[in-house]
């Protein structure tokens, strides 16, 4: 079901995993263009009978794209390394508006999973009659678990057979938007004289005041248009070389596709006098008003709406590939569990798509598969982040510090300066006016996530500060002893010391099987695995860069045994699977000396908590395990920690 695994240590993995600018179009870019499946009909269903004021939406809403999207862009210069609005934050403003972000992200990315798939339940069933409703939310949960199983087996695996649809959603909208325009040009004198009289109209009712106002409720709550568009600068390292280049243009494109599809749908809605019905969305009952009276106009209308429920589909890609990225950026600075950072042997973020999954499953039988909801949830935690990254990049380019980008520092004032204008809007005006319809719920879960977030990391901040005191405590020779201590002699009793970088920890493990025993252990052999994790697998240099870093860390413990007088070895792996990789090497080992002893380290807390086994490994427990089914004996050794 999953396929094969991957050889992470081949150096062609990382190009025949990596995405061109058209395929990360459609594997991230969807996000943000099948959002116009959904926020164009989100703004113009909230003008209610003042659809005239459609037409100045259909400006403000694609110059909102290209300004975000120019915002963005420039991240992606400053920021080459990928990781979007957390890492812009965190780098910029400090930890705690990081933190923030990578939340309202992470809220965000399940949102993206659960109103993608809702948006494609309505678009599959405009096409049915509405007595198959009822089945609507037990088939988006079996598109969601298709969606957790098609990104375990890999991200490029995953976009490249959904091309087809990706082009065959762009031709039928595009032909939808010229037609609905074309057949109207006609009447055109017409209809600026009705748009004119309503207008009047309007400014008589509400007033000027009123009338902006109006506007600028339907402009925010329109926001589902423009989510999706940091997708692109958070999967930067799944992307092919230049990944600037190719992030830029992926972006440029999408920017350009949303604009012109957002637009152009608002206007053929003003247009063809388009209104809601029951079970349908407004783009099936614009398709329909469109073909009806033209033979086999019906085919067009299946190919309009399948392909707008698949590229939905695809869209949900962007949450399982971004979500559990930013959660293994969180994870590898200490805010989420460690075990979030791992890979696996397909290479991808196994622990972080099932829970992006689940959560998405969750939200949207809540909803009830309702999209309005999900939107004004899901918009909240987009524009959170979206105003932290455009405050944050403001700041840094006006300071002077941070950033580097090209090109004149009054004009990227200016982007991101109008950028965090309009964030902050809407923002502020969604917040306030959907509070009791489902805001409240996002931003209470956004804020108790941040809490949970807070904790976990003070309670790895904790263990480590305990672990530097160990490392301080412990009484460690500086200096070489006066005799140069035997050469290694494998028919002695030899302690094999399982360590992994160089700390306190390991040297506790080592000093505490020497000196347990009344010196009977006569040689040591360190073992130690670089693992592959989130951090390491993003480049050939960083891979170099991690088995380099082992050697040397097993350097210094045999240095450290030579002080002690005892002769040592070392033995060192690299690989995806902790636990698999050192079971190897013990076997390894223990066919090498037969008179070895296996020893590991174990962190040890006073009071053990129920989440304690969740936020820290149980590789000795784990490796013991293996260890004495293979028939070798391993001892663990505890590393009190209060």
């Amino acid at each position: 079901m999953f396929g094969r695994p991957k050889d992470p240590t081949d150096r062609r993995v990382f190009h025949s995993l990596a995405l061109v600018p058209f395929l990360a179009w459609v594997g991230l870019g969807a996000d943000g263009l099948s959002s116009a499946s959904y926020g164009p009909s989100e703004a113009f269903l909230a003008l209610g009978q003042h659809t005239y004021l459609a037409l100045m939406l259909a400006v403000m809403t694609p110059i909102t794209v290209l300004v975000i999207s120019a915002g963005y862009s420039k991240i992606i210069e400053a920021f080459p390394q990928g990781g979007g609005g957390y890492l812009v934050a965190t780098k910029l403003i400090g930890p705690k508006a990081g933190v923030v972000s990578g939340c309202a992200l992470m809220i965000d990315y399940v949102l993206t999973v659960a109103v993608s798939i809702a948006a494609a339940g309505d678009a599959i069933f405009s096409l049915v009659d509405p007595v198959w409703q009822p089945y609507k939310i037990p088939v988006e949960i079996i598109l969601i678990l298709m969606g957790i199983t098609l990104n375990i087996r890999g991200v490029k695996e995953t976009v490249v057979p959904l091309v087809p649809v990706f082009v065959l959603f762009l031709l039928t909208h595009a032909i939808l938007i010229v037609a609905g325009i074309a057949v109207n040009l006609s009447n055109i004198s017409q209809t600026t004289e009705r748009m004119g009289t309503e207008f009047n109209q309007g400014l008589s009712t509400l007033g000027l005041g009123g009338m902006m106002l109006l506007l600028m409720r339907a402009y925010s709550l329109g926001a589902g248009t423009y989510t999706g568009i940091e997708a692109v600068s958070n999967g930067l390292n799944i992307m092919r070389e230049p990944r600037v280049q190719t992030g830029q243009r992926t972006m440029t494109y999408m920017a350009i596709s949303l604009a012109i599809a957002a637009s152009g749908l608002l206007v053929c809605f003003l247009l063809m006098g388009v209104g809601q019905v029951e079970h349908k969305t407004l783009n099936a009952v614009l398709a329909e008003r469109l073909t009806s009276g033209i033979t086999g106009g019906w085919v067009f209308v299946l190919l309009l709406l399948g392909s707008e429920a698949a590229i939905l589909v695809v869209a949900a890609q962007a949450g399982f590939i971004g979500g559990p990225r930013v959660l293994a950026n969180m994870a590898l600075d200490g805010w989420v569990p460690r075990k979030f950072a791992g890979l696996s042997d397909r290479l991808t973020q196994h622990n972080g798509i099932v829970i992006m999954g689940v959560a998405a499953l969750v939200a949207l039988v809540f909803a009830q598969g309702h999209v309005g909801t999900l939107v004004i949830m899901y918009s909240i935690n987009v524009f959170i982040t979206f105003s932290l990254s455009m405050g944050a990049m403001l700041w840094a380019v006006w300071r002077r510090r941070g950033v580097r980008l090209k090109g004149r520092r009054s004009v990227h004032l200016g982007v991101f300066g109008f950028g965090f204008l309009l964030c902050v809007t809407i923002l502020v005006v969604t917040s306030v006016e959907k509070f009791g319809e489902g805001g409240w719920i996002t931003l209470a879960v956004t804020g108790a996530f941040i809490v949970l977030c807070m904790l976990i990391r003070r309670h790895y901040q904790q263990v480590n500060r305990r672990v530097l005191e160990l490392a301080r405590d412990l009484k460690i020779p500086d200096k070489a002893p006066t005799q140069v201590p035997p050469p290694f002699d494998p028919g002695k009793p030899i302690a094999v010391i399982l360590v992994g970088g160089y700390s306190g920890l390991g040297v506790h493990t080592l000093l505490s099987a020497m000196s347990s025993f009344g010196g009977y252990f006569k040689n040591a052999v360190f073992i130690s695995v670089g693992v592959i994790d989130s951090g390491a697998f993003k480049g050939e240099a960083e891979m170099e860069g991690l088995a380099d870093k082992t050697v040397a860390d097993l350097r210094k413990y045999v240095e450290l045994a030579t002080r002690l007088g005892v002769p040592a070895q070392s033995r060192h792996a690299v690989g995806l699977d902790l636990v698999d990789e050192l079971e190897k090497l013990c076997i390894e080992v223990q066919k090498d000396f037969p008179r070895a002893s296996f020893f590991a380290g174990q962190l040890t807390f006073q009071q053990e908590r129920w989440f304690d086994s969740l936020l820290h490994n149980q590789t000795a427990f784990n490796l013991q395990r293996r260890l004495h089914w293979a028939g070798i004996p391993m001892l663990i050794l505890p590393i009190r920690v209060r």
